[in-house]
């Protein structure tokens, strides 16, 4: 059930993405710029899913310390929002590469025809989870039975995969429509508030010894800011998507070994955020962007098998309003390989 908002639709997305398909089938691709700037570089945009964060680090470390300008690259960040994923300004060809915060928006995206695939990941394992208080932990998915769980809008399709991994009625689980803000669980309307680990400011409120349920734990095991671009630009442009992983990789490799060097870096390209709170934030993150799979493969890399799963679990909760993609639709190793002994291996 839910309460006090509305629930999550495709609808207008799916209705987007259609139409976009079939312009893009019409009129082609714009790619990357064709133009060199004066200096000879090819300029490449990156467009987020979200607002610039800690968690777009290594890029622009990339950018400050000349990675990108060694690979030729003259590089942008575009941020995104709550309104726009960026997969549409991708797929239309107004920036290179994309971002977005979680692997099932490029699933739903392919599913609708929209030509884009996923080339590497930024983050192993999901940052996102369900925070309770330590007066009343919720530590396990059973129990959330009989609690109220305060999430946003698009959380909802996340928590359902979770109940139906668990095996869990969706009738036995209260849903609350939230905001980012923390006052639900402080004065008592919900139980659990879901977030990512990342958003240290949001979280302080719930106090240093909150508990913590990680998605990826619960058996619903998602990528966060898996890095795609057009069929395009992939077959055509690969070399700059080579040039543009290697660069980011040296980024997120040199902000491994200098994490506060790194935040110094991150607050001269924005300097509104601050310092501390997005050292918190790469501290909270780090387990999950850099494991042992980045220490043996490289930073990047990902797992078919960890897609499979992902395409399944949607289809069975009848996501696709098409067909299920397959997992070579989704994504490709191309990228990846080739730049197998370039990308830093660190976790």
């Amino acid at each position: 059930m839910v309460m006090n908002g509305t629930r999550f639709s495709r609808r207008s997305f799916l209705s987007g993405s259609t139409a976009l398909a079939g312009g893009l089938a019409a009129g082609g691709l714009l790619g990357f710029s064709g133009l060199a700037n004066a200096a000879g570089k090819t300029a490449v945009t990156m467009q987020t899913g979200g607002l610039l964060s800690s968690l777009q680090i290594g890029e622009v470390v990339a950018k400050q310390l000349g990675y990108f300008d060694a690979e030729g690259i003259d590089f942008t960040l575009q941020p995104g929002g709550p309104n726009n994923d960026g997969v549409t300004t991708v797929a239309s060809g107004k920036a290179a590469v994309g971002q977005t915060s979680s692997s099932p928006s490029l699933m739903l995206a392919v599913s609708q025809g929209i030509p884009i695939k996923c080339f590497a990941v930024g983050g192993q394992e999901h940052t996102y989870g369900y925070f309770s208080l330590a007066k009343k932990p919720v530590r396990t998915p059973h129990d959330l039975i009989g609690k109220t769980v305060g999430t946003q809008g698009t959380g909802q399709i996340l928590l359902k995969a979770m109940l139906a991994k668990n095996n869990i009625n969706p009738d036995d689980v209260k849903v609350f429509i939230m905001s980012w803000d923390m006052t639900p669980i402080l004065t008592g309307q919900v139980d659990v508030v879901t977030a990512s680990v990342a958003n240290v400011s949001q979280l302080k409120p719930l106090g240093e010894d909150r508990v913590f349920m990680r998605l990826w734990d619960t058996g619903v095991k998602l990528y966060t800011n898996p890095y795609y671009a057009t069929l395009d630009n992939i077959a055509n442009n690969r070399p700059l998507l080579e040039a543009f992983l290697r660069a980011a990789s040296k980024g997120w490799g040199y902000a491994y070994d200098n994490p506060a060097k790194a935040a110094d870096l991150l607050i001269k390209e924005y300097p509104t955020m601050v310092h501390d709170d997005e050292m918190a934030a790469m501290a909270a993150v780090k387990p999950y962007m850099y494991n042992a799979n980045t220490k043996q493969k490289g930073w990047g890399t990902m797992d078919p098998a960890i897609w499979q799963s992902q395409i399944e679990m949607w289809s069975g909760l009848k996501q696709f309003a098409r067909q299920a993609p397959k997992v070579e639709d989704c994504l490709t190793l191309d990228v990846l390989n080739a730049t197998a002994d370039a990308r830093a291996k660190i976790g």
